[in-house]
């Protein structure tokens, strides 16, 4: 019988996304009574939690944790490029 204490490197990742996208979504959710508050530094942050949960997802849902390591290199590599890519448009 498992134990309620999450001990597969799976449960964790799952916890730890949940959380973040809890984190994620209060940074987004930010206002100064009725406006919509938007600065660089929160959108920063929600895009490095992206980077982090989109990381968390291929490594661990698509089971890229096991594959050869040129596979982990490139999609490693590919996010960063994605994250550059995104963050270049945003700041432009």
């Amino acid at each position: 019988m498992r134990s309620s204490i999450a001990r597969d490197p799976v449960d964790f990742v799952w916890i730890a996304l949940s959380a973040v996208t809890a984190v994620s979504w209060a940074l987004g959710a930010a206002t100064d009574g009725s406006h919509l508050v938007t600065s660089v530094p929160t959108t920063l942050g929600v895009l490095a939690i992206a980077l982090l949960k989109a990381r968390g997802i291929i490594r661990y849902f698509m089971e890229v944790q096991t594959a050869p390591t040129w596979l982990r290199r490139f999609t490693d590599l590919w996010m960063v490029a994605l994250w550059g890519s995104i963050l270049t448009l945003y700041l432009a």
